[in-house]
C-alpha cells in the first residue's frame, strides 16, 4: 500500500503545488482557514439543531441519525488514517505551504470532506432549503483542504465518496 501512496504522492503534486498557491494571499488563507474551521463541525451542529426550530420535536429522531452518521464516519476515517498513514502534503513536500493547524498527522482520508458531502446529502433530505447552505459550503471545506496544504485532491475525493454513501446510507435508514 506504501507503495501505491508514493505514486499517488508523485501523482497528485503537481496539482497540490497549483491550488496551494492560493494559499499565498492572506485573505484567501483567512477564508479558508475559516472555512475549514467551521467545517470542524460548528456549522453541521448549528445547522442540525436548526431542524428543531424548523420542524419541532419531530426532528428528534433525524439528529439521532445525524450523529450516529457522524459518529461512524469519524470511526471510519480514523481507522484509514491509521492503518494508511498518508502523509499531509506540507510533511511531505517543503514547497506546500501550510496555511492552518491540521487536527492530526494523517492525510487519507479527508475527513472534513467525508462529513461535509454526508451533512450535504441528510440535512437537504429533512429540510430541502439547506441545499442552498450545505451544498457550497461542502464544496468549499473540500476546496479548502487542498488549497491550505492539509490534503490531497485524492484524499478529498476518496473523503467526498465516503461521505456520499454514507449519508445516502442513512437518509435510506431515516
Amino acid at each position: 500500500m506504501a507503495a501505491v501512496i508514493d505514486y499517488l504522492d508523485d501523482l497528485e503534486i503537481g496539482l497540490c503545488l497549483r491550488i496551494n498557491r492560493a494559499c499565498r494571499k492572506a485573505a484567501v488563507r483567512r477564508v479558508f482557514s475559516l472555512v475549514s474551521r467551521l467545517g470542524d463541525a460548528y456549522l453541521w451542529v448549528i445547522l442540525s439543531l436548526a431542524l428543531i426550530p424548523l420542524q419541532g420535536w419531530l426532528a428528534l429522531p433525524q439528529l439521532g441519525w445525524i450523529a450516529l452518521n457522524a459518529a461512524v464516519g469519524i470511526g471510519l476515517y480514523k481507522v484509514l488514517k491509521h492503518h494508511l498513514v498518508r502523509e499531509r502534503p506540507y510533511i511531505h513536500h517543503g514547497e506546500i505551504q501550510l496555511g492552518t493547524a491540521p487536527l492530526d498527522r494523517y492525510s487519507f482520508p479527508s475527513g472534513h470532506t467525508l462529513h461535509a458531502v454526508s451533512f450535504s446529502i441528510m440535512l437537504p433530505h429533512l429540510e430541502p432549503m439547506m441545499a442552498l447552505i450545505t451544498v457550497p459550503f461542502a464544496v468549499m471545506i473540500a476546496l479548502s483542504r487542498v488549497v491550505l496544504g492539509l490534503h490531497y485532491p485524492s484524499d478529498v475525493l476518496v473523503g467526498a465518496l465516503i461521505g456520499a454513501a454514507l449519508g445516502t446510507a442513512a437518509v435510506g435508514l431515516m
